[in-house]
């Protein structure tokens, strides 16, 4: 960084010469700092990847004739029946739109509070051992309450639970207006069910939805633009967040003095009150927009059997199918073991850049703007790939990249150094999401599916909780890291050794062909039918009878 340091020195004094290049001069001072200069690039990369992962790709290849409009060479017939049709295409536009238009509301929702749950805690005056309780009660949450209530899901309704994780989120946005601990408990337990909903009912319907419309092959696509918005709406929560703390600071509702009062408003409660708003937009989009599916076909009449089953036979089943499934198993082993190494990067990144800057401050904005960046960057990765190499390959190479990224990590000596490696560590959570997203897709049985994926944040939660509850420095921390992630490609690495075309996206995409070409036939057909009218004679018309 000195050296770094020394050559801005150098170009800004050599630029500082001639009063003409002013404007020169502020630009090498924005461009050539260090962490302004590695957003500009991350963006950049950002940029080109969105661009290379995009329809307009195709139509700039067209305008400079590197390809011709005849050559099919590069789509397969599956992609050309499914992924090319305009009538399948326009069913999957409308789908993504309503799933977005909810789940957007209910990310963004989480974003917002995220950064300011513990700076609350703390201006509340409550010590990090109450602070540290009430993380670990949420976390504990999550892995009790929320694997029972997001199980249910799949019998009662997705679009249901749904609605309910805004009511419940809701409430626990509520409690944080109250300066009692006990009331704030009840908070985090209601933020652990909450969680657990948001990241299991909302795939659950979409891949159900995807489904029962014959456009599965789209399935990859929809989770790839569901991350990219994921990683928007950080960045403008964020934005929203840091601007709505600034309108005022945190009082006490009423006369009562600060040591006597116990409900608040205003300062870093604001972003809690954002999210109840968005959380109530959310539930109105729910129930306008989405169908109601269930883990099940509600068309089949229900047996004795499992009318009085009780309330955890679902979890149960869903356990029991997991012990019992090496795919299943091996899967959810390797969620825990990604996404456990995500969490400890998110609460060891700040100490961990904090020791090598020399104590200084940071510009922790511009840092977590670039790693939304990489994230978005990492997601039109995945889209760039996945329409020629297979998905549980693209999983194998995430996971070994991300092993190696905690390497480096662990061996930075610079805190540029440390940065790119967080960088790429970003870019490979991007391309993480929409690639399980679609492995579980393929893997999970539909009639658990929302069962199964609480299950999945069980060994999560106690990573998590371990992780809270034990005092690793961030070398250590991130040597944790890079072992859990070698056992998670090895054990992807097995999977596809023990049956690789169950995973593949090809086969995904072929279990769904027939079910397009039908739905392409029928298109054409109705077509085929209107044009037979038209050149019909009007006599002959009345002797087609007509639909009751």
């Amino acid at each position: 960084m000195k050296t770094e340091q020394g050559i801005i020195v150098r170009v800004i004094l050599i630029l500082k010469a001639p009063p003409r290049l002013t404007y020169y001069k502020v630009l090498a001072r924005i461009i050539m700092a260090p962490y302004s200069a590695i957003f500009i690039g991350a963006l950049l990369v950002n940029i080109v990847a969105t661009f290379r992962s995009s329809s307009y790709w195709g139509k700039f290849k067209l305008l400079i004739g590197f390809v011709s409009r005849d050559d099919g060479t590069e789509l397969s017939e599956s992609d050309d029946v499914i992924l090319e049709s305009p009538f399948l295409k326009e069913k999957h536009a409308k789908i993504l739109r309503k799933y977005l238009a909810v789940y957007i509301t209910a990310i963004f929702s989480d974003w917002i509070q995220g950064p300011y749950v513990y700076a609350l805690y703390d201006e509340y005056g409550f010590s990090q051992h109450e602070i540290a309780l009430l993380f670990v009660a949420g976390f504990a949450s999550s892995m009790v309450f929320g694997t029972f209530v997001g199980g249910l899901a799949d019998s009662c309704g997705r679009k249901k639970f749904t609605i309910a994780f805004t009511v419940i989120y809701g409430c626990s946005c509520i409690t944080k207006h109250f300066r009692d601990f006990g009331v704030l408990l009840l908070g985090r337990l209601l933020g652990g069910i909450s969680t657990s909903l948001l990241f299991s009912v909302f795939d659950s319907w979409l891949i159900k939805s995807h489904s029962e419309a014959g456009i599965s092959a789209f399935l990859s696509k929809s989770f790839a633009t569901a991350q990219y918005w994921n990683a928007i709406a950080a960045i403008s929560a964020g934005l929203i967040a840091n601007k709505a703390t600034e309108f005022s600071d945190l009082r006490p509702v009423g006369n009562l003095s600060v040591d006597e009062a116990i409900i608040f408003k205003g300062g870093t409660l604001m972003p809690f009150d954002i999210a109840l708003f968005v959380l109530s937009a959310c539930a109105i989009l729910a129930s306008t927009l989405w169908s109601e599916n269930y883990g099940n076909d509600r068309s089949t009449v229900e047996s004795d059997h499992e009318k009085r089953k009780h309330w955890y036979s679902d979890i149960l089943n869903a356990f029991y199918t997991t012990i019992s499934s090496k795919q299943i198993l091996y899967t959810g082993l390797i969620c825990s073991l990604f996404e456990g190494s995500m969490y400890i990067f998110v609460f060891m990144w700040t100490p961990a850049i904090k020791e090598l800057g020399g104590g200084g401050e940071m510009p922790f904005g511009v840092l977590f703007a670039t790693f939304m960046v990489s994230c978005m960057a990492g997601s039109s990765i995945f889209s760039i790939f996945i329409g020629s190499v297979k998905n549980e390959k693209i999983g194998l190479g995430v996971f070994l990249a991300a092993t190696i990224t905690f390497a480096l990590m662990t061996l930075a000596q610079t805190d540029t150094s440390t940065i790119i490696a967080f960088l790429l560590f970003e870019a490979c959570v991007g391309c993480y999401f929409p690639m399980m997203g679609t492995m579980k897709s393929l893997v999970v049985p539909e009639n658990k599916r929302a069962a199964i994926y609480n299950l999945y944040r069980i060994p999560l939660n106690f990573i998590v909780l371990f992780s809270l509850l034990t005092d690793l420095s961030p070398k250590a921390s991130f040597t944790l890291c890079s072992c859990m992630l070698a056992t998670a490609t090895f054990l992807q690495w097995s999977l596809m050794k023990h049956q690789e075309s169950y995973f593949s996206t090809s086969d995904n995409k072929t279990a769904d062909l027939e079910e397009g070409k039908s739905l392409l036939s029928e298109e054409l057909t109705t077509r085929k039918g209107s044009v037979s009218k038209d050149d019909t004679p009007d006599e002959g018309q009345n002797d087609v009878p007509k639909e009751n």
